[in-house]
């Protein structure tokens, strides 16, 4: 995908006079890019929409207006951008028992490391790849990014609505498998051809 630049985003001004419409949009666009996976994982599949309406959104939250400072937010979203033939996600721990807390994230830890994320199409495999840096041996952030590389006879089958596609989790005492909508397919698909 094309990487964001500043010229693609629409000044304060402009972005407050559009941004119910362009947040409705958005909305509508991670409803098709939103799966959860069991009661504790949700994963939102990211593109260049996504991820502008998250920079403008920064911009407009934090007031940044030095150019420096929007490249710096512009850097770390691009960084997030799926490559060609590649898909990114953004995967959630939503833990909202207190009571729970402790002992899932005690669980979860090590999700991000080794095979344990993983989309499921004409069966083959293909293990999700974790950004570094969002946890280490005695904690785990609720937060990660995920990228997918799958194979072209993957695509097809994603292609092919017939054929079922999972998404699985499979990690200490979490494991799930969760079928992935045609909806979300065709998003997939869109971004694997960007």
């Amino acid at each position: 995908m094309k990487q964001l630049i500043q010229a693609d985003l629409l000044s304060t001004t402009d972005y407050e006079r559009q941004r119910e419409s362009f947040r409705a949009r958005i909305i509508e666009l991670k409803r098709r890019r939103r799966i959860a996976l069991g009661p504790l994982i949700m994963m939102v599949f990211e593109n260049r929409d996504t991820l502008l309406f998250q920079i403008q959104e920064m911009v407009r939250v934090e007031h940044i207006v030095e150019p420096s400072k929007i490249q710096n937010e512009l850097d770390v979203y691009n960084a997030i951008l799926p490559a060609p033939d590649e898909l990114s996600a953004t995967l959630l721990i939503e833990i909202t028992e207190e009571a729970m807390m402790k002992h899932w994230l005690d669980q979860f830890m090590g999700l991000d490391h080794g095979e344990k994320v993983a989309i499921v199409a004409g069966g083959e495999r293909v293990f999700g790849e974790f950004e570094g840096g969002h946890s280490h041996e005695t904690k785990i952030s609720a937060v990660h990014f995920v990228r997918f590389r799958p194979t072209a006879s993957m695509q097809s089958a994603i292609a092919d609505l017939r054929q079922p596609v999972l998404l699985t989790v499979d990690h200490g005492e979490y494991h799930v498998q969760t079928a992935v909508p045609g909806s979300m397919r065709e998003e997939w698909l869109s971004d694997l051809s960007a």
